[in-house]
């Protein structure tokens, strides 16, 4: 098998601790624009007693914190004190069940869910900070300290066992938040629909049937639409509560049942159409808006589910397939795809972001990572972040990081908000051979270029997940709301 990651267990090796301080190794030049904290969230802790971790997702949640301010960029990082996280740093010893790794005697929530460790995306919300897991309600953070304050029951309107993602959508116009959940019957397997208003009361939580019990990572939002790619990829729940398995091994991929774009009305959580669209898989969606009496969904599409690939830890994407942009045109009246088209980059990209302001409007430009090496055999990892427009029909914008150097977040897009051509993406860069952490800076729209400033962390983290923005008036360059 061929390394076409040299070095990478160095980066699952790590174990950080938590750091708050101004970083004092800066090289080249931050815009003046960038004033607020971006933030961070993904796994970070891989190993506990002895007991190695299989799955990327298994990892215990951390968020960073950048604060960039006039004359400095704090950081600070902490990990999130979950039920999960407290329960076993009291112990001493791994205590629940993980995404990807099974251990005698392990635990799970009620017997019946995976405990989350927190550990996809943070978000901004209500004067608070609130870091979401693959599973579970999300938890609140202190904003600027980062120290977990509870769960997040929304005033007692949720409770613990709600199926609840990791991918809320926040209309930046109304404040309101969306979000969904599955519940893996395998009987009645359905989809809840959660509409939060501005001042986060729960408007309505509305359940849809579902063909089968899925795996549903993402979503997305257009003005008068929440929209689902649905991908035949099961949970056979029975075999993770009785048969011991975890939930990496109780997924099974079945193409033959097809892939469907399921599409629920924003007012009232009703849905409108189920529409059949191939046999492929979606972890993330980019965006939705319409358009001359059209829907239009931007998606990343791959050949096969991507979770097998997250193991086993360091040995990641060994045989990742091929993924790329796509963007459907759906007549929503007719209840049918009229056009598809795709961006010829199929390196396997992941991680797809847009300015958030276009959020649930017509949008051209977007980032993602990209894996160089897609389509040779043996362990690789995101090395190439990519800027691509659907004006032009290309990724024609490729910074391709160094040798032993890897990539990492979400890139998160953060505007001049007095010119919109303007802007610089941030993600993370990890050197294996130095065992070294950078956050770097781009020129959204010349990324090919490389970092026009990078931001040297005292000690390495590993690549995180997701991430956001909040200017430092309130206003937020995420998906978040500062309503």
């Amino acid at each position: 098998m061929e390394d076409c990651a040299p070095l990478l267990e160095r980066a699952f090796s790590l174990h950080p601790c938590e750091q708050e301080y101004t970083i004092e190794a800066i090289t080249g030049e931050i815009p003046d624009f960038v004033r607020g904290t971006y933030y961070l969230n993904g796994p970070a802790r891989f190993a506990r007693a002895g007991l190695q971790y299989r799955h990327w997702l298994d990892g215990d949640g951390m968020v960073c914190a950048l604060r960039f301010e006039r004359d400095r960029v704090h950081f600070t990082n902490r990990f999130v004190r979950t039920h999960k996280f407290v329960a076993e740093e009291k112990a001493a010893h791994p205590i629940f069940r993980t995404f990807g790794t099974a251990f005698a005697s392990d635990q799970m929530k009620r017997g019946m869910a995976l405990e989350s460790p927190g550990n996809v995306s943070v978000y901004p919300y209500q004067e608070t900070l609130l870091a979401f897991g693959e599973q579970g309600l999300p938890w609140e953070l202190d904003p600027v300290t980062l120290e977990t304050r509870g769960p997040c029951t929304f005033g007692g309107q949720l409770n613990d066992v709600s199926p609840f993602s990791a991918h809320p959508k926040f209309d930046p116009t109304t404040g309101e938040m969306f979000n969904f959940g599955v519940s893996f019957s395998p009987t009645r397997p359905r989809l809840d629909v959660y509409r939060f208003d501005a001042p986060a009361r729960l408007l309505y939580r509305k359940r849809s049937q579902l063909e089968y019990p899925c795996s549903v990572h993402d979503c997305s939002l257009s003005p008068n639409y929440v929209v689902f790619y649905l991908s035949p990829y099961l949970l056979n729940m029975e075999a993770l509560r009785h048969d011991g398995l975890t939930l990496m091994d109780a997924l099974s991929w079945e193409p033959e049942r097809g892939s469907r774009l399921l599409l629920v009305a924003r007012e009232t959580g009703d849905e409108i159409a189920s529409i059949p669209i191939g046999q492929r898989y979606c972890l993330h969606l980019l965006n939705c808006f319409e358009t001359d009496n059209c829907l239009i969904v931007d998606v990343v599409e791959y050949d096969r589910p991507v979770y097998d690939q997250y193991q086993v830890l360091p040995n990641l994407f060994t045989e990742v397939s091929e993924a790329q942009p796509v963007r459907f045109v759906v007549d929503v009246q007719r209840r049918t795809i009229i056009a598809r088209h795709e961006i010829d980059y199929r390196f396997a990209p992941d991680f797809p972001a847009l300015n958030p302001r276009h959020a649930t409007l017509p949008s051209r430009d977007f980032w993602m990572l990209g894996i160089g090496a897609t389509g040779r055999y043996g362990r690789k990892f995101f090395n190439q972040l990519v800027h691509a427009s659907w004006a032009e029909g290309i990724a024609g914008d490729i910074y391709q990081a160094p040798a032993q150097c890897y990539l990492g977040g979400e890139p998160m897009f953060i505007g001049d908000p007095r010119d919109p051509s303007i802007g610089v993406v941030v993600c993370q860069l990890f050197d294996a051979e130095r065992t070294a952490s950078t956050f770097a800076l781009f020129d959204a729209f010349h990324v090919a270029r490389g970092p026009v400033g990078l931001l040297h962390l005292r000690e390495p983290i590993p690549p995180l997940f997701h991430a956001s923005f909040q200017r430092a008036d309130g206003s937020l360059d995420s998906r978040g709301t500062g309503v």
